[in-house]
């Protein structure tokens, strides 16, 4: 378990290295939704994710003899890419085991930024098992993608940062949406947030068929999804909820929200129209439910968590093109 003590000594590692995204107000968002929304961009961060944060804490803090060896992660992309990115920061050598149809932009980022990338299928192969494999032929530490006390700290440093801006606006917020996958960024973001706003309903949103914290929230235990779900979502395609992000979220998460593909395209659509802004299906999930209507935002504060902006271009522009379709 982690507290804020961890995620303020985070937010030191991480000063001069991620961008302190902003908090963003919108005249249509507050006029679609009936209340005042406050949106956190992370697709405008390093990498064009929340990713960093927690990559770069965990490697900061490996021991020079680790350092040497150098690491593995696996990931979809944007873990992936922080990854990357954070170990050609500090010298450190990386391999991801990424899904051979991650969105090419991704894949090419990865390799751009200085990883090497080992290619799998995500539907009949097991990433992390690939890449424990991987890193005991090497000697190599392995950085999960959200299971670790030091990544879901980092990754608090977003909620973190909602906290300090919304002092800085004289705004106490009613309720906070937050994209979930396997759990780390919603993890530190409400450890983070709730230590500033006791009483903040704060809430994970998952795509249709990827819904494994919401059914898990409601059952007290940790529930996988079916292998046979698809989504354009596919930063969020976690198989189930992580045992360390599950027992934190338990303890501070409201009720979980889902959101269609449908819904999400539309969000991607109402991010670039409106805020000028490209999001990723999975960074946009948290959007689509207060659009959609999935909570109640009517004369209320909400924060809205983007956490990703990383989309091939292929695929956004054909989501663009549906608005006049």
């Amino acid at each position: 378990m982690i507290g804020i003590a961890d995620i303020e000594a985070a937010a030191g590692r991480l000063s001069g290295v991620a961008v302190r995204t902003p908090l963003l107000r919108n005249q249509q968002l507050d006029a679609a939704t009936g209340g005042r929304v406050l949106v956190k961009p992370e697709c405008l961060q390093l990498t064009g994710s929340f990713k960093i944060r927690g990559a770069y804490n965990f490697l900061s803090q490996l021991s020079s003899d680790e350092a040497r060896h150098g690491v593995v992660a696996f990931s979809s992309g944007n873990h992936a890419q922080g990854v990357a990115a954070a170990g050609t920061m500090l010298g450190i050598r990386t391999a991801i085991v990424m899904p051979e149809d991650a969105p090419r932009a991704k894949l090419d980022n990865t390799r751009r930024l200085g990883g090497e990338v080992i290619t799998y299928d995500r539907y009949s192969g097991d990433r992390e098992t690939i890449a424990r494999e991987v890193a005991a032929e090497r000697g190599a530490v392995v950085v999960p993608s959200y299971d670790h006390e030091f990544i879901i700290a980092g990754q608090g440093t977003v909620g973190f940062e909602i906290s300090q801006q919304c002092a800085e606006l004289g705004i106490e917020p009613d309720q906070a949406l937050v994209n979930c996958g396997g759990g780390g960024l919603i993890a530190g973001t409400a450890t983070a947030l709730r230590a500033t706003f006791a009483d903040l309903a704060v809430h994970p949103v998952e795509p249709e068929g990827f819904d494994d914290t919401a059914r898990s929230l409601r059952s007290g235990q940790r529930e996988h999804i079916d292998p046979s779900a698809r989504s354009i979502c596919d930063a969020l395609q976690a198989h189930s909820p992580g045992e360390m992000t599950f027992a934190i979220n338990q303890a501070v998460l409201g009720q979980g929200l889902v959101v269609s593909d449908a819904e999400v395209r539309a969000a991607m659509r109402f991010a670039f129209a409106h805020l000028k802004l490209v999001v990723e299906p999975g960074g946009a999930v948290s959007l689509a439910a207060v659009l959609s209507g999935k909570v109640d935002t009517r004369d209320r504060t909400t924060v809205v968590v983007l956490s990703g902006g990383n989309v091939d271009g292929e695929l956004f522009a054909e989501i663009q093109r549906e608005s006049s379709g």
